[in-house]
This record gives C-alpha cells, sequence and structure tokens, in this order.
C-alpha cells in the first residue's frame, strides 16, 4: 500500500510540474517572441513580425500593437528611402545641370552663407582661397553681396578679380530658403558692342574730315609757291605758318587713314607665308629708324609658316613694335638706364599652335591694362588709341590671341598666339597662281634667326 501511495504521489507531482511548464511556456513563449523581435526591430529588420495569439489577452493585444508599430515603421521607412532616392536623382541632375551651363550659379542661405556653387560660378570669380561653401558670400564676392542689399532683381555688377575687372550680368531669384543668383560674364559682349560703336564713329569721322583735308594742302602749297617769293621784308613767317598747314594737314591725313583702317578692315587674303620672314620685315624698318635701341629677332630652325595675310601680320606686328619702341623712348634719358632692347620670338607651341612674343624694356604696361585693346584707349599724348584695337581685330580675324603681361626686370611682354589648324583650313593659294605676291627680301641688319 505504501509503495502505491508513493507512486501515485509522484504521478501528482510530476502531472503538476508537467502542467505547470506548460502553462508557462504559454506565458512566456509570446513575450520570449516579442523580445526576439525587438532585438530584430533594434537591429534593423522592420519587416520582422510576431505570431498573433487568438486569446483576447493582454498578451495578444500586446503582439498585434507590436506587429501595428513595425508595420508603420517600415512603411515609413520604405517612403523616407524612396524620397531620398528621388532627393538623390534630383540633386544629381541639379548638379549635371549646373556644371553643363556656361552660366555662373549660387544659392545663397538666409543667413548669406553659400550653399551651392557651380564650376563656371568658381572660374567667373576665380575664387581659389579653399571651398566656398559654407562661407559667407561676402567674403567670397563682395560685390554680388552688396547687391543683395537692393531690390532690384536684375543687375549689371562690376568686379575685380586676379587684378582684372570683369562685367557681369547678374539676376536674383528669392525664396523662403534664400536666395540664388545667376551671372554671366559679358565683358566681351561690352567691348564688341563699343568697337562696333566706335568703328561707326570712325567711319563717320573718317568721312567727314578727309574731304576737306586736300583743298587745305592743296591752297597751302600753292601759296608757298606764288607768294613766298613776292612778299617782301618778310622774316620767314609766311613761309612758316604754310608748312605749319602743310604738316598739320598731313598729321590729320594720317589719323583719317587710321580711322578708316580700324573702320573698314578689309577682309584676310589666306596665303602660305614665313613668320620669319613677315617679323624681319616688321623689325628692319624700326631697326633703321632707331638704331640706339638693340632689336633681336629669334626664331627655331626651320622657322614655321601659317596661312595667314602677310599685310594685316606685318601691319600687326609692326604696331607692337613700333609701340615698344615708343614705351623704350617713354623712359627718358639717362645714364644708370639701361640700352633699350626689343626681342621679338618665334616658337612653336602645343597642339599646333605658334607663339609670337615681343618683349621690350619699356617703361611697362599702364595701370589699366585690360583697357589698352579698346579703340581709342591711348596713355600718349599724341597717339590716337587705334594701334592695337588694329591689332587685336587682325589677331581675332586670323583665329588667335593676344596677351599682353610683366617683363621680367621691367618692360612688356605681347604673346600671340596662332593655331595652325584652324589657319590651315582657310585655304590654299594653288601653285600655278600668278598673283601670289612673292616674299620680299630680307632687310634686317642685326636680327638673325636662332635654332
Amino acid at each position: 500500500f505504501n509503495g502505491a501511495l508513493l507512486f501515485l504521489s509522484l504521478l501528482i507531482v510530476a502531472a503538476a510540474v508537467w502542467v505547470a511548464i506548460t502553462v508557462a511556456d504559454r506565458l512566456v513563449r509570446p513575450i520570449s517572441e516579442l523580445v526576439g523581435a525587438a532585438r530584430g526591430v533594434a537591429g534593423g529588420d522592420l519587416a520582422v513580425r510576431v505570431p498573433e495569439p487568438k486569446a483576447q489577452d493582454e498578451i495578444g493585444t500586446l503582439a498585434r500593437a507590436f506587429n501595428s508599430m513595425t508595420g508603420r515603421l517600415e512603411d515609413q521607412r520604405t517612403e523616407l528611402v524612396t524620397a531620398n532616392a528621388q532627393l538623390e536623382s534630383r540633386r544629381a541632375l541639379i548638379e549635371a545641370v549646373m556644371s553643363g551651363v556656361s552660366a555662373g550659379v549660387i544659392s545663397i542661405a538666409a543667413d548669406r552663407k553659400v550653399r551651392l556653387i557651380n564650376t563656371p560660378a568658381r572660374t567667373l570669380l576665380r575664387h581659389s582661397d579653399g571651398d566656398p561653401v559654407g562661407r559667407p558670400l561676402k567674403q567670397v564676392a563682395p560685390e554680388l553681396d552688396a547687391m543683395l542689399d537692393g531690390d532690384e532683381r536684375e543687375a549689371v555688377v562690376q568686379i575685380t578679380t586676379g587684378g582684372e575687372a570683369v562685367t557681369l550680368a547678374v539676376k536674383i531669384t528669392r525664396d523662403e530658403a534664400g536666395q540664388v543668383l545667376t551671372f554671366d560674364d559679358i565683358t566681351q559682349q561690352l567691348n564688341d558692342q563699343r568697337r562696333a560703336a566706335w568703328s561707326d564713329v570712325a567711319r563717320r569721322i573718317a568721312h567727314e574730315i578727309k574731304n576737306p583735308l586736300t583743298p587745305i594742302q592743296l591752297a597751302a602749297e600753292r601759296l608757298q609757291r606764288r607768294y613766298g617769293k613776292k612778299i617782301e621784308n618778310d622774316d620767314g613767317t609766311f613761309a612758316k605758318l604754310t608748312g605749319t598747314i602743310v604738316r598739320q594737314v598731313g598729321d590729320l591725313r594720317r589719323m583719317v587713314d587710321e580711322f578708316s583702317s580700324f573702320a573698314r578692315m578689309p577682309k584676310p587674303l589666306f596665303r602660305q607665308e614665313s613668320l620669319l620672314d613677315i617679323a624681319r620685315q616688321a623689325m628692319f624698318l624700326h631697326e633703321v629708324a632707331h638704331p640706339t635701341i638693340h632689336f633681336e629677332l629669334d626664331a627655331p630652325d626651320p622657322a614655321p609658316t601659317i596661312i595667314c595675310d602677310r599685310r594685316q601680320i606685318g601691319q600687326a606686328l609692326t604696331n607692337i613694335v613700333k609701340n615698344a619702341v615708343e614705351a623704350i623712348e617713354g623712359r627718358g634719358e639717362g645714364e644708370a638706364l639701361p640700352q633699350g632692347e626689343v626681342r621679338l620670338t618665334i616658337e612653336r607651341g602645343s597642339d599646333h599652335r605658334v607663339l609670337l612674343t615681343v618683349a621690350d624694356n619699356g617703361v611697362g604696361l599702364p595701370v589699366e591694362r585690360n583697357r589698352i585693346v579698346e579703340p581709342y584707349m591711348t596713355t600718349r599724348s599724341g597717339g590716337t588709341g587705334l594701334g592695337l584695337a588694329i591689332v587685336k581685330k587682325i589677331v581675332e580675324e586670323h583665329f588667335g590671341t593676344i596677351a599682353f603681361s610683366d617683363r621680367p626686370g621691367g618692360g612688356t611682354c605681347v604673346t600671340i598666339c596662332f593655331d595652325t589648324d584652324l589657319l590651315a583650313n582657310m585655304g590654299e593659294v594653288p601653285e600655278d597662281d600668278e598673283s601670289t605676291e612673292p616674299s620680299p627680301t630680307v632687310l634686317t641688319r642685326t636680327g638673325k634667326a636662332k635654332s
């Protein structure tokens, strides 16, 4: 009996333990699943779910609330990812558009700090002092910052970058987040308009002045011939006055010729020419007239040839050498001054380019060096201001560029660059063309080509 009672007791205890474990598992398992799911959510897995019990008790309510929360979080994350993808796509599109346009674009925050700046804006502003993003606009471009103080949406602003004056056409778009500035460099456009206007003025001046010059000169010369020997008791005043009239008419005629050359520049006649021969002729004309100045011509062997208008290129080089001579003479006289020197160099550059450099040790470039090629811009009292304007016009019609810089040790360097590939497309003269002008004889005294 005692054994049976012991067995029954053990059986009852085992059953009680099994019932307790089963009940505890039913209570703890949902909690364990919630803990595991919560850890999954903490690890970034918002797709995790817990089984929802059918019983409408607290555990079931908690499971349904948890699943609802993770579902909303997953939906919100999906929306955020989609929105970020759209923002990234828009940002890439904006950057592509901003980098592809030629206009400068700067986005300014409400505190006037630069939020975004494209490559053309960096180039136009020539800002090399670190990244401008995040910096106040006043530090990057104070002229543009001052424009924001007004109510104008469009304006023409002149800024100074790299020591040169640049004219910008600026437009401002305002919104709640700040402003967007777009601007274009219209410096060359204004120069072209100014040059066209001056060409028209020069043509009118040449037309109005040239007509009366010939009868004035003929009348003065006739007075000299007819009455010069008949006037008695004359101390030479009559001859001096009539001579002055003739000389001044000659000076006016020279100025009118420059006006005509600038206003009616003929189209270039492109032929294969030797730059060395053209340079030698331009140097010789001044070499003979100024024996106290040392002239030197340096060119490779063989010297390069290009397709060009010989007369126009010769005129351009003559004007540049003439300016170099006048710059040397402008130093004055003194024993401490070194001998005047004009050096013309011809060299081959990269990418099928030919460079001509004229260097002198004269007075150097003026303060307004960026305007020296504008019509009627001169620093000499007797100049017309058309010499370099004509040179620039000739160089541009030959698809070239002209640049001015300071010569080491004092003076000026003028560099002309021609693209031989572009000039080669202008056409060639047939070999049997009888109208081809022969190359002039080399006239230079001391200029010589050197390897």
